[in-house]
């Protein structure tokens, strides 16, 4: 296969794999992989995956990128609080929720964090539609309760107010109702008293 079939061939993916490849051509022989990057036509993200090196990168397309890379995940904790204007821009790294083990990949176009989640919490999450291509991103109120999730440390004012959340625009955009109903499926008591106290800090911030 010549490089230029090759990119015709996979011109929808934002993000191929080797897998990909072959199903479009059984035969193809992964030194080819090789010789592309040599030559500046292809670029490795992680081991198995590469995107096309004249691909434009924009925070949606990194979403996308960051579900492909490492599956099953969406974007979530600070990076979809960033994405929905409750925090500052911010933020380092393209964080992701999987049930896989927490993992961090530091590539040439950016760094993807991926943190452990139970997989009866892998819900609450849309799948956002962007020129044509889809990505897989938290609710608001799943983003913000996979952090607290986490981040167990997070329990007095002085832990929220380092959280630098806008009080204004997360009062406007949570729905506390949608929010209760998630914390009933976490089912830790702890989980609800802290979202409880973040609550009291925000109206009263």
């Amino acid at each position: 296969m010549q490089y230029l079939e090759f990119q015709k061939s996979l011109n929808n993916f934002t993000v191929f794999s080797l897998a990909d490849i072959r199903q479009a051509e059984p035969g193809f022989h992964r030194r080819r992989l090789n010789e592309w990057q040599e030559k500046g036509y292809i670029k490795k993200v992680v081991k198995g995956h590469y995107v096309f090196s004249s691909l434009e990168l924009d925070e949606r397309v990194l979403f996308e990128i960051a579900n492909r890379i490492y599956a099953p995940s969406y974007v979530s904790f600070e990076m979809a609080l960033s994405y929905y204007g409750l925090i500052p821009e911010s933020v380092f790294a393209i964080t992701s929720a999987s049930t896989r083990k927490t993992s961090r990949f530091s590539t040439t176009l950016g760094e993807f964090l991926y943190r452990t989640i139970h997989p009866r919490l892998f819900f609450g999450f849309e799948i956002r539609r962007h020129e044509g291509k889809t990505f897989k991103i938290a609710q608001p109120e799943k983003a913000f309760l996979d952090l607290l999730y986490i981040k167990t440390e997070l329990r007095q004012s002085p832990d929220f107010a380092g959280m630098r959340v806008d009080g204004k625009a997360f009062i406007k955009l949570m729905d506390r109702g949608k929010m209760n109903g998630y914390l009933a499926m976490f089912g830790q008591k702890s989980l609800q008293r802290r979202t409880a106290g973040f609550w009291d800090y925000i109206t009263h911030a």
